[in-house]
């Protein structure tokens, strides 16, 4: 008999909510059961052109999804500032929680947002889809083969892309009151997640962010990038953007090898994908880097919504509690965002990150 699938519920309309609504249509074992909108009509319209099914629950508030019973869990796509709000009162309403990042305004309120699911027994995971590809696998064996890429040294990172006038004028990511973070929040997301992942997601000992950053009329950060460091002369850098061209790269460097991806945000194809190394090679003995494709018959974003959905359905059945990995990765990531943005704040100072 084929299992019950989890039930979404939608908080919001969002234009970022599609890839994720078209997501739980691809994954095994999840449903859509509920979407709420401000608005009951541009819920019912989001509904329509999204697939979902003729039974779905269409509301005209975010409360009306919490507040039934048959949701399992909610995808919140809401704006950054109304993320603590919705998230914890979805754990108190016994939602399993599927975040947008940046996951909070700052890490004091991510760690309410966590405490809430912790103390309902709710899973939490953010969504950033590239860390469920399978390529994110293949790249971790490279860089933990002490042979062929050695110890890590040091990591650069970028994710930009260049918003039109609209974009840049309108879309609620430029918004002080909204997602006053800006590209740091969104784009620099990507970027120092790349980083703690090559870590092994030890934090950094310092983060100094780059002079000249760029910022909107309303303060928001349009471009930025920051140097950290580690202990043993470990280092990382990243750039982040809304006024470049669109960039995902990451190079990881170590003493024997070095990896490197340029689409590690988003695959330029969905089904195949790849990244390329070199071992051991000097100036002495060339040869050319050795290309890994990878391929997959579900979206990154699709692989994430199965693995969230599997963690669900385990705590349901009672037989597994919440995993606590993917707040703890959560959290560590903002906690660099809090000393990249505190470090521009006081005229890119230095900043001791504290876990």
């Amino acid at each position: 008999m084929a299992e019950t699938p989890i039930r979404f519920g939608i908080l919001s309309c969002a234009g970022i909510a599609r890839k994720l609504s078209r997501a739980i249509i691809l994954s095994p074992n999840s449903t859509h059961y509920a979407v709420g909108s401000r608005s009951i009509d541009k819920a019912k319209k989001f509904a329509a052109e999204n697939g979902f099914p003729p039974s779905a629950k269409i509301y005209g508030t975010y409360e009306d999804v919490l507040d039934d019973p048959d949701v399992d869990a909610v995808y919140v796509p809401l704006p950054t500032s109304m993320h603590l709000q919705w998230a914890v009162l979805a754990a108190e309403k016994k939602k399993h929680v599927l975040l947008e990042k940046p996951v909070a305004l700052n890490v004091a309120e991510f760690d309410q947002i966590i405490q809430a699911c912790e103390a309902n027994g709710v899973q939490f995971m953010d969504g950033t889809h590239w860390v469920h590809h399978p390529r994110t696998a293949k790249m971790t064996e490279f860089l933990s083969d002490t042979h062929r890429f050695g110890e890590l040294k040091t990591v650069h990172s970028i994710f930009s892309f260049a918003g039109d006038d609209d974009f840049l004028k309108n879309d609620i990511r430029v918004k002080p009151g909204l997602d006053g973070l800006g590209a740091l929040g969104d784009a620099g997301w990507y970027c120092v997640g790349a980083i703690l992942w090559a870590f092994d997601y030890e934090l950094p000992k310092t983060v100094t962010a780059f002079c000249g950053p760029v910022l909107n009329e309303g303060g928001v950060i349009l471009e930025c990038g920051s140097y950290l460091q580690w202990e043993e002369g470990k280092t990382a850098t990243f750039h982040c953007s809304f006024l470049s061209n669109l960039t995902m790269a990451i190079t990881a460097l170590g003493t024997t090898g070095t990896l490197q991806v340029h689409d590690f945000v988003g695959p330029y194809e969905e089904k195949s994908s790849s990244f390329t190394t070199v071992s051991q090679i000097g100036f002495t003995a060339r040869a050319l880097p050795s290309q890994h494709v990878v391929t997959t018959d579900l979206p990154q974003e699709a692989s994430m919504v199965t693995e969230f959905s599997r963690l669900v359905k385990s705590i349901k059945d009672g037989s597994s509690k919440p995993e606590a990995k993917w707040g703890s990765l959560s959290r560590k990531t903002q906690l660099i965002l809090d000393a990249v943005k505190a470090s521009i704040d006081n005229g890119f100072e230095l900043v001791q990150v504290e876990a």
